[in-house]
């Protein structure tokens, strides 16, 4: 199978967009909807998952093993510079809470809870906490005959939000949360797009227009509205439209948007204590507020990336080496963040 370099697109694409929304906040500025680039990486976490498991003889413990050398390693490393960050300047990290139980915690996906909300050392790092739990189930899904694999896992992943419903506050509670939903709505996708489902090219280019057109449109719609409909829906129509506009014409990848979504995870956990760094240069440097903005924003995605290339892809390397040329890849370089 070949990489669908839509998804490598939409990854680096969407942890742009995230360090633009923290650099917005930061300066009081309205890209919130910055923040639902998160919601693509979950949707395209579960288009991945699917994609590239059916089809193949199920290895539960390779797949879960796999999944925690990919995510762990980077996250630890982040987690560890991050806490000593606030130990050491907490003026720094505005917003981040350290506790002896809540390093323990972060570091196992279980951070302390804050407004019914996970909060880890890292705070992005709530979203690994649902990856984890997302990677759990289908661990525990592929235990079953591939028959029954699709109709389990989203019946699974429904089961869990209903009970956020009727859960008291608390881990079950936080664990249960809507915004599950956009992992099935992934695998959704991907089971479709496995089907060798098809869209002409102005369909697929318009579903995506309007799942980018719902999120532009998202700040006026109630405050209230669950995540998953309010930024999951716009991100799977995305997602959707994306892959099967992609399928109707094929493209050549360009260098930068493939070397982004390499870098997307890095760029995902970085950000934030690169981001406390570019601040400190740029207020050293005396730069006009006026760009202030453009310029911490531009010298973390810097950073982001080369830590990317001297810390994460190094890791990969060690702890995935090379697969034999000639060997079958499932979407490599589409891997959503945590996929290969």
């Amino acid at each position: 199978m070949t990489s669908i370099h839509s998804i490598q697109y939409l990854r680096g694409l969407a942890a742009c967009a995230v360090v633009c929304f923290h650099v917005g906040e930061q300066f009081g500025g309205p890209f919130h909807v910055g923040a639902a680039g998160v919601d693509v990486f979950f949707v395209i976490s579960g288009f991945i998952m699917w994609v590239t498991t059916a089809g193949r003889p199920a290895d539960p413990r390779r797949f879960m093993s796999r999944r925690i050398t990919r995510i762990v390693p980077l996250y630890w490393i982040v987690t560890l510079l991050t806490a000593a960050g606030i130990l050491i300047k907490p003026q720094f990290f505005f917003g981040h809470f350290f506790s002896a139980a809540n390093f323990v915690g972060s570091l196992f996906f279980l951070p302390v809870l804050q407004e019914g909300a996970l909060h880890p050392i890292v705070i992005q790092g709530w979203t690994l906490c649902y990856e984890m739990m997302f990677y759990l189930v289908f661990t525990l899904v592929l235990f079953l005959g591939e028959r029954w694999r699709f109709g389990v896992l989203v019946g699974a992943l429904v089961a869990i939000v209903a009970l956020h419903f009727v859960l008291p506050a608390g881990y079950a509670h936080a664990f249960t949360d809507p915004v599950v939903l956009e992992f099935a709505a992934g695998v959704v996708v991907g089971r479709l797009w496995l089907r060798g489902a098809r869209l002409p090219l102005w369909a697929g280019l318009a579903t995506a227009g309007m799942g980018f057109v719902l999120l532009a449109a998202s700040p006026l719609l109630d405050a209230d509205m669950a995540r998953a409909l309010r930024w999951g829906l716009p991100a799977t129509l995305i997602v959707a439209g994306a892959v099967f506009a992609e399928r109707a014409r094929p493209f050549k990848p360009a260098a930068l948007p493939s070397f982004l979504g390499d870098a997307s995870y890095s760029i995902y956990l970085w950000h934030v204590v690169a981001g406390v760094l570019a601040t400190g240069v740029v207020l050293r440097a005396g730069l006009p507020a006026v760009v202030q903005p453009a310029t911490i924003l531009a010298i973390t995605l810097a950073l982001s990336a080369v830590l990317y290339l001297i810390v994460e892809k190094p890791l990969i390397g060690l702890l995935h080496p090379q697969r034999p040329k000639g060997a079958v890849k499932a979407s490599n370089a589409a891997a959503a963040g945590a996929a290969e």
